[in-house]
């Protein structure tokens, strides 16, 4: 008799272009991951009956609510995906996991510092009854960028001099732009900033290992108003179009950010490059199968010979690269999407093993005074401002 492998069903708040991309991890996963539980797409909700039904359909969730309430109470759903707008990650996240419902939220964690502070407090309580919390931070599961933290890990580039990570986009450029909910602070929280630097931060604090201890920033709102989607007339804009910001990690290493949605351009390009002690790695989301790895010639095969010393290309599509052995042979590469079906494999062999996924919500807590700090600076003329930390987190033992 084989035994069956238990269902996770799995409610998801949000089926706009984040919903639409977590719903293909959750399709994806299991086909392709030999999973120790297997996900269902149990409900969606959104509140439009019939644009959450055609959602639906198009999507593959089995049933619809029009009232995240629900979703919360039914019995066929055991975790929580959300989707919304800023807005409505806190209120959401915390009722779930007091529900004892695990639950996955997109970054970043909350539109303020004190309902991120309150997310993770829940998450922490939830914990103590095995109930997990994972914050959406993505673009750890690029296998390259997995490959570079072992790297970081295995002390191949030996102690951290500097971080220097920029994402750049180019989708606000034209003024006439509409105004959208992601120009809206009451909605989104931030603008650049939240919504591209956030992960930026979070992977110059995962490839370190280290926390940032404070920033120097500046921000901008290039164009002040907007059209309105709906033609009546235009509206403020009430959040960033560009931050820029130096800091210096727990270690003293600098580091320089850059977020931007005015990169003429530049249609989603991420790049962080990090140089040690001992070499460098530096990766670029528009070559996503990629990693740029560089010894100092004196501990590579180099050794001796400076003149073929540097950076080298290593392609990140082998089997025993990070994700990998469930894909495709060497050199079929992947895409963004992959990262998503990533993170759903983690979550789902973090609740089934009853450990902490990572990323967590104090994980998207740190990242959330990171970005409260840069607000800060840049409201007192870009002065040091330092960043709370988690005296808990063990990156500051």
């Amino acid at each position: 008799m084989t035994l069956q492998t238990p269902v996770l069903g799995v409610g998801m708040v949000g089926y706009a272009f984040m919903g639409a991309a977590h719903s293909q991890a959750w399709r994806t996963a299991p086909h392709v991951f030999d999973l120790p539980l297997r996900p269902a797409m149990a409900a969606l909700c959104g509140r439009n009956a019939a644009a959450v039904r055609a959602a639906a359909d198009r999507l593959g969730w089995a049933a619809t609510e029009t009232d995240w309430r629900a979703l919360v109470k039914r019995d066929d759903v055991q975790l929580v995906d959300v989707c919304t707008p800023g807005d409505g990650h806190a209120e959401v996240a915390i009722a779930a996991l007091a529900a004892g419902k695990h639950v996955l939220c997109e970054k970043p964690l909350a539109n303020t510092l004190d309902e991120a502070e309150a997310m993770a407090a829940a998450a922490d309580r939830a914990a103590t009854r095995g109930v997990r919390a994972m914050t959406g931070f993505n673009y750890r599961r690029v296998p390259a960028i997995a490959l570079a933290r072992q790297l970081v890990t295995d002390g191949r580039i030996g102690p951290i001099r500097h971080v220097r990570a920029s994402y750049l986009q180019d989708w606000l450029v034209d003024p006439e732009s509409p105004l959208t909910w992601r120009l809206q602070r009451e909605r989104a929280g931030s603008g650049a900033l939240g919504d591209l630097g956030a992960h930026i931060v979070d992977l110059a604090q995962y490839l370190t290992g280290e926390l940032i201890a404070g920033v120097s920033a500046a921000t901008a709102t290039f164009v002040p108003e907007r059209p309105r989607a709906d033609g009546g007339g235009s509206g403020p804009v009430t959040v960033d179009d560009a931050a820029v910001f130096t800091a210096r990690l727990a270690s003293g290493a600098l580091a320089t950010f850059e977020a931007t949605r005015f990169a003429t351009g530049r249609k989603n390009q991420l790049r962080i490059e990090l140089n040690g002690e001992r070499g460098s790695l530096a990766f670029d989301l528009e070559r996503l199968n990629e990693l740029q790895f560089c010894d100092r010639p004196d501990n590579s095969a180099d050794a001796g010979d400076p003149a073929t010393a540097g950076f080298r290309t290593i392609l990140v599509t082998e089997p025993g690269h990070p994700y990998l052995s469930a894909w495709w042979p060497p050199g079929h590469v992947l895409g963004w999407e992959h990262t998503f079906t990533h993170e759903v494999r983690d979550l789902v062999t973090a609740i089934a093993a009853g450990t902490e996924p990572a990323p967590s919500f104090r994980d998207g807590l740190q990242v959330q005074r990171v970005l409260a700090a840069v607000e800060q600076s840049a409201a007192r003329e870009s002065a040091w401002t330092p960043v709370d930390v988690d005296v808990a987190d063990p990156r500051e033992a």
